[in-house]
């Protein structure tokens, strides 16, 4: 069952490197990037509610603390799934991705501040890395040639922060409720959320478009899809594997990038992912510990 697990979430991270690819094809078709994150969810809404209402007989008790926590995990990837698209429109799929996993060092920022974690040497060096990384991707170190606009660096890092909180919610939800029913209603309060801020009238060209079997996809293989299989891996794998192999997500944004887009790297970018990716990897298997 371990190996199964590990397939499992191999699986979602590859679909949500998929996903960054699609975003960037409907962005390049004229495509808004909040009515693209928008669909993602309602079609993840779609599949969650499914899901729900085939374990209903397993659902617990929905209480105050349920809807709060998944209240805050619906903002969280709200802000997640928005941010990513508008890092990707600004910069590229490569470096939004790579961004947004700099999330565990936002979670140890956070645990720093509220107390819950200790302050050592190790988790300071980590961070350091992360933003040594981070100089060396975005070309921050060079000012007058600056290789990622800072609309792009601060949207991809707006989506590590979301991420952290959705983790945050999601985690302390879980506890409460089941993860399906967690889901549900996070993504639901999701698409109220966009909805408040999307164009109404592009989220209604959309389906009239020839372009709804990409925003379908998307939504299946960016939400419905992957959130099932990443949930149901790991109940079978370590947190420390699951968090070594989601790092298939960035890689496989990465040579969608660059293999079907045709996004460039320089070599110091490329030294930067792996510096990040490395960093990172090293502090999730040390935090499972």
């Amino acid at each position: 069952m371990k190996f199964a697990g590990i397939g499992l979430v191999m699986l979602a991270a590859i679909c949500w490197g998929i996903s960054g690819g699609i975003a960037d094809v409907l962005m390049n078709k004229g495509w808004d990037p909040i009515v693209i994150s928008l669909y993602r969810g309602v079609v993840g809404f779609i599949c969650f509610f499914v899901w729900f209402l085939l374990r209903f007989r397993q659902n617990r008790g929905i209480s105050t603390r349920l809807y709060i926590w998944s209240l805050i995990a619906g903002v969280g990837v709200a802000g997640n799934f928005t941010f990513y698209f508008l890092s990707i429109e600004a910069s590229s799929v490569a470096v939004a991705a790579t961004l947004m996993y700099t999330a565990p060092v936002f979670v140890l920022l956070i645990s720093f501040l509220l107390r819950i974690e200790d302050s050592t040497w190790f988790k300071w060096g980590c961070i350091t890395g992360v933003l040594l990384g981070i100089i060396l991707l975005t070309g921050a170190y060079n000012t007058e040639s600056i290789s990622v606009s800072f609309l792009g660096m601060a949207a991809g890092l707006a989506a590590g922060l979301s991420y952290a909180l959705f983790i945050f919610g999601f985690k302390n939800a879980s506890s409460i409720g089941n993860p399906h029913t967690t889901l549900t209603i996070a993504f639901f309060s999701f698409c109220l959320i966009l909805f408040l801020f999307t164009d109404k009238g592009e989220a209604a060209a959309v389906l009239a478009s020839r372009d709804i079997g990409w925003f379908l996809l998307l939504g299946i293989l960016g939400a419905g899809l992957s959130f099932i299989l990443y949930v149901t891996g790991i109940r079978w794998t370590t947190p420390a594997n699951a968090s070594m192999v989601a790092m298939v997500e960035p890689v496989t944004a990465s040579l969608f990038g660059v293999l079907v887009i045709g996004d460039q790297l320089t070599g110091i970018q490329i030294v930067g992912m792996v510096v990040i990716l490395v960093t990172i990897t090293v502090l999730s298997v040390k935090q499972s510990d």
